[in-house]
């Protein structure tokens, strides 16, 4: 089939098709007498599958790996395995930095909602930013 044809097929646009192409994730498919790229039907299910991959959060290099264990022969399973773990351990990381940084601005927010900005200290930029406990000048 010809690019078009797959990109329809897949729902990518066909610049999309060419850098997965380029990038290692898709074939390079034969061409036909007249020079057109002449994609397999099974390259459908792959761009589908590099789709769902992307969309559990596996970056392209991630995925060229899963397809290069299955382009050798390999079922990737516990290659897949190890990478949706690593990434369930990053997430877990962020969502605690992300839950630390919203308790620190809950804090802030209330400390803005009591401050009078006619009673900032001159001296400091800010007393909304500036840690209650340290001396002015020092920060």
């Amino acid at each position: 089939m010809r690019i078009g044809d797959l990109a329809a097929a897949s729902g990518l646009t066909t610049k999309t098709i060419r850098f997965y192409e380029q990038a290692g994730l898709l074939p390079a498919p034969p061409r036909t007498p007249g020079g057109y790229r002449d994609y397999p039907e099974q390259a459908v299910a792959r761009l589908g599958f590099i789709r769902d991959a992307q969309g559990a959060g596996l970056s392209l290099a991630e995925i060229r790996s899963v397809l290069a264990l299955r382009d050798g022969g390999q079922a990737p399973c516990a290659h897949v395995t190890v990478l949706i773990e690593e990434h369930l351990a990053d997430i877990e990381r962020r969502l605690a930095e992300l839950t630390a940084t919203r308790k620190a601005l809950i804090g802030l927010a209330r400390r803005a909602a009591a401050t009078d900005p006619a009673t900032c200290a001159k001296e400091e930029i800010c007393t909304i930013l500036t840690p209650a406990s340290a001396p002015h000048g020092v920060h």
